[in-house]
């Protein structure tokens, strides 16, 4: 069941999180949203995070610090990037480091939804 999983948003702009967060509910998922890398580790929210959805470019962590200080200790969540400023050296290193998708601002619905299956997939084989 969707509603069973809590996907957590990582945005400093105001805007995209909240679009983000409305469009993971509209799909039937638990949400909760983060306007910093460090709230989302402050807030105790790591180990009932079933997928993470960040923003690569922000103040303090970047999406992809986050996933890196995650994975370094041991909490190995589902992680997808999105950035309004694609290129080939990031997306190459978020798939070193086991991201499930890098998507591109704006991205379709379509392809966030994919991206969220794909994540709970992979976090319920272990």
């Amino acid at each position: 069941m969707a509603a069973e999983h809590l996907i957590a948003i990582v945005d400093d702009d105001r805007s995209a999180r909240e679009s983000a967060t409305d469009l993971v509910r509209s799909m039937g998922f638990a949400t909760r949203a983060f306007v910093s890398g460090e709230e989302f580790l402050k807030m105790g929210s790591v180990r009932g995070t079933s997928c993470l959805v960040a923003d690569m470019q922000m103040p303090g962590l970047s999406g992809l610090a986050l996933r890196k200080q995650l994975a370094a200790s041991g909490h190995l969540i589902p992680t997808i990037l999105m950035t309004a400023y694609p290129n080939d050296r990031d997306r190459e290193e978020a798939a070193r480091i086991g991201v499930i998708c890098y998507l591109a601002k704006p991205f379709d619905d379509l392809d966030l939804f994919t991206c969220v299956q794909l994540a709970i997939a992979s976090r319920e084989k272990g």
